[in-house]
């Protein structure tokens, strides 16, 4: 069985080799992400001198806006990644926020004191954890009486087809099998009870689940394509293993289901994500 360290560990890899194409498509992945930013941004309940922490920053958000928000306050991001870190902070200091900082740290042994913070945000990082009840727990230990905790999951993949169009042509043509329950993996919490589970076992109050649907646009298939091969590490990582002819056999399977997803000039993308938050 693999340890949660190896697991970890081959995350950190994989998101350190993937940050360039992140940087590359950062400006069309927070468009796409900022809708269920911003709701997890009013879930906290921001307000003037808050202490935030955003697990799992990634390049930098929703932790930045939230360090736009508070003024005198402050915003600690943290993520598995170095490179996804650099960016982050590089992002911060191109738009003048003096106020956020970011800094490699485990979602589950968290670097800081308890009750520390104001407000725990993550966006879409609790499916990727390789312990999601420990991170949950730790999120609760250092956030402050009181305060509220909210984090984000993709939910079914029915609703999803923005991952499934390209996932479900790639694991079928390289005949790779579905993951395992307890695998981490983007449709880990497509149940939302499980996200709800979590909040409880960690005693959170006031727990509430709710589904925020939209829209993912891409410009046409060959910019999804791009875009997905060079941001969707298990994706990208699975094709490594595909040859040329391979290659190209897939590459013309997602063009040509991805059309069917042409709308007003462009592709559109459905996607479902749940919204959790608790009190301590």
């Amino acid at each position: 069985m693999t340890s949660i360290h190896e697991i970890q560990e081959a995350q950190r890899k994989s998101w350190d080799a993937f940050a360039p194409g992140w940087k590359k498509h950062d400006a069309f992945m927070m468009q796409k992400l900022k809708p269920v930013g911003d709701v997890l941004l009013e879930a906290v309940k921001l307000q003037e001198g808050y202490r935030v922490l955003d697990i799992a920053t990634g390049t930098g958000e929703p932790g930045i806006t939230a360090a736009a928000r508070v003024g005198s306050g402050n915003v600690i991001g943290t993520d598995l990644s170095q490179e996804m870190v650099k960016i982050a902070e590089e992002h911060a200091r191109k738009r003048g926020i003096a106020n956020y900082s970011a800094e490699v740290a485990d979602a589950t042994r968290l670097p800081f004191n308890e009750n520390t913070f104001d407000a725990v945000m993550c966006r879409f990082g609790i499916m990727f954890f390789p312990d999601p009840a420990a991170a949950v727990q730790e999120m609760a230990r250092v956030v402050k009486p009181g305060k509220t905790i909210a984090l984000s999951a993709w939910a079914s993949p029915q609703k999803n087809p923005w991952v499934t169009v390209i996932g479900g042509i790639v694991n079928r043509k390289l005949n790779i099998a579905p993951p395992t329950a307890d695998t981490p993996q983007v449709f880990k919490f497509a149940e939302h009870e499980k996200l709800s589970g979590l909040f409880k076992e960690a005693d959170l109050k006031q727990v509430s689940v709710t589904e925020q649907e939209g829209i993912t646009a891409f410009e046409n298939p060959e910019q999804y394509w791009e875009i997905m091969t060079e941001i969707a590490a298990p994706i990208a990582m699975a094709l490594r293993s595909a040859d040329d002819d391979m290659l190209a056999e897939i590459r013309e399977a997602v063009i040509t289901a991805a059309q069917h997803y042409a709308r007003n000039g462009r592709l559109e993308f459905q996607y479902s994500a749940w919204i959790a938050s608790g009190i301590k």
